[in-house]
């Protein structure tokens, strides 16, 4: 039966939804979406002062699967594909003419979306991965062994989360290793401008004005550092996965500049923020859990669940956000044409009805039909590059280390849209 008035959230349950310190805290957040997908799974979030455009929050796992594979009906387009407020909308459509400031695979509809995403889609299947297989397995034995060297009191994300995905994708990219510090920097500037200690700017002391030219800075860096590696490929093109953007035609025309950049930023930067905060997630779950620790050492056919669990129990992309192309009713509500709703992969990713004690970490947990890599048209398109990444890093880790615990209190970042830890302090012993 649909509602006749719409549920529309309190406004301090609305303003920790979108606050990016609640998804540092955490737990009380996950309490949040609890309370919410058993009284309002569909509610109106609406700003008190009118500072975002009002958008509906989808926390049920089924509602934000459906949303997903529905691409006709709620589309990424129209409106901004990642939560923005009023200001920040209005000031990419200033500087780029487009909600955006980077328009990429996450943002383009069909009939563009998937001319786009079949340039590079053949590049990340397994098939090809397994190319590269030896490349990522010598890069895990060398940082954990560093890690080995530098312990037994790490900081995990320092050490080996934060380096690895980092130097694997700027490996794909073709980026020359003495400019990933750069691309870090930029990744973390752009992600992680809402979190003081990752954009590195004072931004405790800066104006949403002034944080929203930090990032615009980052996305212009980005752009003017991959215009200069897509002319290079076009003059000398290599086997890489930027030489394959560089020279691209879509019916017959190469990419706008725009796109193109757009193209190498989202690959540079989503293609390894997520996969080290999975990872460091993997790691605090086994630091806490010595059983689980010993089972999975033990009994190395737990590691593919263990990834997924990993990927899920994160969930590194917190939201996407989608523009109904239509009226639709969803969970009791009507929702019209032209409205705006935010899928929240947390709360879908923590849904009882799908996952039984969803809180807990179990790499034993089957089924895991997660939401962490979305689904539909839209699902991720470096899934099975990150999947083999982590699988590599605790093959690694489990053949050389025999206990880990923490070693100080671990800290997420604050960030509504990409997040994950920012510190983990372990200590372990070593074989």
């Amino acid at each position: 039966m649909m509602a006749s008035n719409p549920a529309i959230l309190p406004g301090d349950v609305a303003r920790e939804i979108i606050a990016p310190e609640s998804y540092a805290a955490w737990d009380p957040l996950l309490d949040t979406f609890d309370h919410l997908r058993d009284t309002m799974p569909v509610a109106k979030v609406v700003a008190e002062d009118d500072v975002f455009e009002p958008f509906w929050l989808i926390t049920r796992y089924d509602d934000v699967m459906r949303i997903s594979k529905d691409n006709k009906t709620f589309l990424n387009n129209p409106k901004p594909v990642v939560f923005a407020t009023r200001e920040a909308t209005e000031f990419a459509r200033a500087a780029t003419g487009s909600n955006m400031l980077v328009d990429s695979l996450v943002v383009f509809d069909a009939p563009i979306h998937p001319k786009y995403r079949k340039l590079t889609q053949d590049w990340f299947m397994p098939r090809n991965l397994k190319l590269i297989e030896g490349e990522i397995r010598a890069l895990a034995d060398k940082l954990v062994q560093a890690m080995i060297d530098a312990g037994p009191d790490v900081d995990f994300v320092k050490h080996v989360a934060a380096p690895m995905p980092l130097h694997v994708i700027m490996q794909i990219l073709g980026i020359p290793e003495e400019d990933e510090p750069r691309m870090l920097m930029l990744t973390q500037q752009m992600f992680g401008g809402q979190d003081a200690d990752l954009s590195g700017s004072g931004m405790e002391n800066m104006t949403p004005e002034q944080v929203l030219e930090l990032v615009s800075g980052a996305v212009k860096n980005f752009e003017e550092y991959f215009a200069g590696i897509a002319a290079e490929r076009r003059a000398n093109p290599t086997d890489d996965v930027a030489s394959v953007i560089a020279n691209a035609t879509v019916d017959g025309e190469p990419l706008p500049d725009r796109d193109m950049a757009g193209y190498y930023i989202i690959m540079a930067a989503a293609g390894h923020d997520t996969t080290s905060a999975t990872m460091s997630g993997a790691m605090l779950a086994l630091a806490r859990d010595p059983e689980q620790f010993a089972r999975v050492q033990a009994d190395r056919s737990l590691l593919p669940g263990l990834v997924e669990e990993a990927i899920r129990w994160t969930t590194a992309v917190q939201h996407f956000m989608r523009t109904a192309a239509q009226d639709v009713e969803i969970g009791g509500q009507q929702i019209k044409k032209g409205d705006w709703l935010m899928l929240n992969y947390v709360a879908a990713n923590h849904d009882p009805a799908q996952f039984e004690q969803a809180r807990s970490f179990d790499a034993s947990r089957s089924p895991n039909r997660h939401m962490a890599f979305g689904a539909g048209a839209h699902q991720c398109l470096g899934l099975h590059l990150a999947r083999l990444q982590i699988r590599i890093l605790f093959e690694a880790l489990l053949d050389r280390i025999d206990s880990v615990e923490l070693a100080g209190d671990p800290v997420r970042s604050s960030s509504t849209f990409v997040g994950g830890l920012k510190t983990l302090p372990l200590r372990f012993a070593s074989q």
